[in-house]
């Protein structure tokens, strides 16, 4: 009969509940997991008897160990009563009747006859609930982002439109888990026994963020790009995961407040691939053309050449391989003041049509040996019209 099973669920759980419990981390975590029950350890080393008390109940004096990066939270009846950041060890202490025991000082008869009498009320069962979940402050990793066609962006450098498919993965942390259990953990995580992890597939939050990622990569290296504290090239991407972990987790605040109303960030990203579209790669080719000629490294090719025009100018004899040198050299001296800072503006020279100073010039030519003394002559009596 009920009544017979009410009395002994509610006797039997009474009895069970009285012993004080040592919950902790469960075993075989993921290293992704994000939030989970707090579990009581039944036995050791095979010692341990206390194994029927209640899932939902935690008994006062019971003692929680909170390892290293995580956060203990504390619920009664479902809501939020407590948050522990400090690792350490802590005593379960409530008011609630059905955690009084006779091994924490609150007396005999309350913890066993009045505890008794209310479960009794609720089917043997108790009329209450109680749970402990830690909540991972680490980072947490491999969560992995990708897009399955090109996605568009304003690039600041190249100052046009640029796409690509990118892939790779980013580092989440719970900045602050009440607001996180709050606004976006689903009850069906609030229950001993579950898991909630940002990579597991069949997680339909997790999958949430995933898309809101992606539709977050554009606005994120149009951010990236264009700000000028990170030198607008869309090239230094990959190496600077902290650079566009900050893009990506502004475009990500813009977009959905993951931090203000979640309680998430990105912290780090490894961006694994970034395949440029035709136009784009066409367009850092010529980029890259542009910046192996700036610089000292263009003065020198710039050198290079007019010295290859000189010398192919001066294999050529006569008047007309003096006059092919004569123009590289004022090649030379106009690309090398393209190439050198500004210098007081030198004489103008005198005209062209002048006798004297074409002579005064083939004579300078011939101290010099870069001309013979007949190839002097004749330029002489050219000048003065003999």
């Amino acid at each position: 009969m009920g009544l017979v099973q009410a009395v002994k669920g509610a006797v039997g759980g009474v009895l069970a509940d009285q012993w004080k419990d040592f919950f902790t981390v469960p075993a075989g975590l993921p290293p992704t997991a994000a939030l989970f029950a707090a579990v009581p350890q039944g036995t050791n080393a095979g010692r341990g008897s206390n194994t029927r008390g209640s899932t939902n109940i935690i008994t006062n004096g019971s003692k929680i160990v909170v390892p290293e990066g995580y956060g203990l939270l504390l619920f009664q009846d479902g809501a939020i009563t407590g948050f522990v950041a400090e690792p350490g060890g802590y005593e379960w202490r409530s008011d609630d009747v059905n955690s009084q025991s006779i091994f924490a000082g609150d007396g005999i008869v309350s913890p066993l006859i009045r505890q008794s009498w209310e479960r009794f009320k609720f089917g043997g069962q108790p009329g209450a609930q109680q749970a402990a979940f830690f909540v991972s402050l680490k980072e947490l990793p491999d969560n992995r982002f990708g897009t399955q066609s090109e996605i568009y962006w304003d690039d600041g450098f190249l100052g046009t439109q640029v796409g690509a498919l990118t892939r790779g993965s980013y580092t989440l942390k719970i900045v602050d888990p009440i607001l996180f259990v709050k606004n976006f953990v689903p009850a069906s995580y609030l229950q001993p026994g579950q898991v909630f992890d940002f990579t597991d597939i069949d997680n339909a939050a997790a999958s949430q963020l995933f898309n809101e990622v992606v539709g977050s990569l554009a606005p994120a290296f149009s951010l990236y790009t264009n700000d000028p504290a990170k030198g607008n090239r869309i090239t230094k991407i990959q190496q600077d995961s902290l650079g566009f972990a900050q893009s990506l987790s502004e475009a990500v605040e813009q977009g959905y407040q993951w931090k203000s109303d979640r309680g998430l960030a990105i912290v780090k990203t490894a961006i694994v691939s970034i395949e440029y579209d035709a136009n784009t790669r066409e367009l850092l080719k010529t980029v890259q053309r542009a910046d192996a000629l700036a610089g000292s490294r263009g003065n020198s090719n710039l050198q290079a050449s007019v010295a290859q025009g000189m010398q192919s100018a001066g294999e050529h004899g006569g008047a007309a391989g003096l006059v092919g040198l004569g123009m590289a050299s004022g090649m030379a001296g106009g690309l090398g003041s393209l190439q050198q800072p500004a210098t007081p503006a030198a004489p103008a020279a005198p005209a062209a049509d002048d006798p004297v100073a074409k002579l005064k010039k083939a004579k300078e030519m011939l101290d010099l040996g870069l001309i013979t003394q007949d190839d002097y002559d004749a330029l002489k009596a050219k000048a003065l019209g003999l």
